[in-house]
C-alpha cells in the first residue's frame, strides 16, 4: 500500500512545471479520458483498477505494476473498465532539458523511450524486485514533497533520477511473455507506421486502400476497431502533433504546415487552435 500521498485529478495535458512532474492519482469513480498527445516524455505506472490501454494502434491489457513508455508523437488513452478496485496510478512526466544534463556525461536515458517508438511496443514489466526499487524511489518522491526541510527539492531530484534509471533496466529485461496481453494487428501496424512516414502526402481512406489491397470499408472499419479512432482523425492527430513538434524546435510556421500535409494554411491555423487552444504563433511565444 502507497503513503496517504495522491492529487486530485486533472484534464491538463500542459506541463506546469520544468524538467518534470510527478503525480500520484487514487480515483473512486473512475475519469473519462480522450485519445490526446503532448509535447513530453511520459511514465504511466498503475497500481489498481482494470485498465486496456490504447498507444498507435495496440491495447495493453494492464496488470498492476505494469509500466508504459509514451513520447511526444504517441497518440493515446486509457480505457477504464469498472472494478472493485479504485483506479490508482502514478504519472511522470518529463521535459527533454531534465534528460539533457545526463547527456553531458554521456547517459542518454530518452533510449527505452525511443526504443519503446521504434518498436512500437510501450510495455514494462518489472520483476518482483524491481518493481519494489521503483515503488520504494517513488515513495521517497513522495515524502519530500510532502515535507518542507532544506534540500527536499534535491531529493526529489535524485528520487526521480532513480526511477528513471530503474524503469530503464527494467524496460531492457522485460520478457517476452508480456505480449500476450497486447492486442494488436499486424495490417492496421504497417498502415500507422506508412502514415507516420508519409504525413506530407495525400493520405486518405481511398489511396490507403489502394496501397495495401484492402477495400476503404474494411480498413476503415479495422482502424477504428484497433486504434480507437477514425483514419481521418488518427491522421489529423498526428500532423498536429508533428507540426506542433517541428515547432518547438524552431520549424517555420509555413514549413511545418506543409511538411505535414496540410494544403491550406487556414485550415491549418483553425486545426492547430482547436487541437492545442492557441494558434501556432501563440504556440511559439509560449514555448520561449
Amino acid at each position: 500500500m502507497w503513503n496517504m500521498y495522491k492529487e486530485d485529478f486533472t484534464h491538463r495535458q500542459i506541463m506546469a512545471d520544468h524538467f518534470y512532474e510527478y503525480h500520484h492519482y487514487r480515483d473512486e469513480v473512475p475519469p473519462v479520458v480522450d485519445f490526446h498527445e503532448h509535447a513530453f516524455y511520459e511514465i504511466y505506472l498503475f497500481l489498481s483498477g482494470n485498465v486496456n490501454y490504447i498507444i498507435e494502434g495496440r491495447t495493453y491489457k494492464l496488470q498492476p505494476g505494469d509500466i508504459l513508455l509514451t513520447n511526444n508523437s504517441d497518440i493515446h488513452r486509457p480505457e477504464i473498465l469498472p472494478s472493485k478496485q479504485p483506479y490508482e496510478r502514478t504519472v511522470i512526466w518529463l521535459d527533454d532539458d531534465f534528460f539533457s544534463r545526463m547527456r553531458d556525461i554521456g547517459e542518454d536515458l530518452t533510449a527505452c523511450f525511443k526504443d519503446a517508438a521504434r518498436r512500437n511496443y510501450r510495455l514494462i514489466r518489472p520483476s518482483k524486485t524491481q518493481l519494489s526499487e521503483i515503488r520504494s524511489a517513488c515513495r521517497i518522491m513522495e515524502q519530500e514533497r510532502m515535507n518542507h526541510q532544506i534540500g527536499n527539492r534535491i531529493m526529489a531530484y535524485s528520487a526521480m533520477m532513480n526511477i528513471i534509471v530503474l524503469l530503464s533496466r527494467a524496460y531492457y529485461d522485460t520478457p517476452d511473455s508480456a505480449q500476450q496481453d497486447v492486442t494488436e494487428n499486424d495490417q492496421v501496424n504497417q498502415i500507422i507506421a506508412y502514415i507516420n512516414e508519409h504525413l506530407a502526402e495525400n493520405l486518405t481512406l481511398d489511396s490507403l486502400a489502394e496501397q495495401f489491397y484492402i477495400s476503404k470499408y474494411h480498413l476503415g472499419h479495422l482502424f477504428k476497431q484497433f486504434t480507437g479512432l477514425s483514419l481521418y482523425q488518427y491522421i489529423m492527430k498526428k500532423r498536429l502533433t508533428v507540426a506542433r513538434n517541428m515547432l518547438t524546435l524552431g520549424t517555420p510556421v509555413t514549413t511545418a504546415c506543409i511538411e505535414c500535409g496540410f494544403n491550406d494554411y487556414s485550415n491549418f491555423l483553425k486545426a492547430f487552435k482547436r487541437e492545442f487552444g492557441c494558434n501556432p504563433s501563440n504556440f511559439i511565444k509560449s514555448n520561449r
